[in-house]
């Protein structure tokens, strides 16, 4: 079993988004590595929950983990596409 720690914020600026994590760590991430997320606009951006696991957006069809942040991954569909 894998632990994550859970986020407890998220704010974002021109070019990345900012998590912050229970354990006291802060990802930075570029937007780049999520389209739905570059691409919509900021109050949608800002119409997110956060659960236990990860961040979502359901009007962007968006969901994040943070195990898989931590790991480094970006858009799995899009790594898929790219890979095909």
């Amino acid at each position: 079993m894998t632990f994550s720690p859970e986020p407890i914020a998220v704010r974002f600026d021109a070019d990345n988004f900012w998590v912050d994590l229970e354990d006291g760590r802060t990802l930075g991430i570029p937007l780049a590595w999520f389209p739905r997320l570059l691409n919509g606009t900021a109050e949608l951006r800002e119409k997110f929950f956060l659960s236990p696991d990860g961040i979502h957006w359901e009007e962007l069809d968006e969901d994040i983990s943070i195990a898989g942040l931590l790991a480094g991954r970006g858009d799995q569909i899009l790594a898929r596409k790219a890979a095909a």
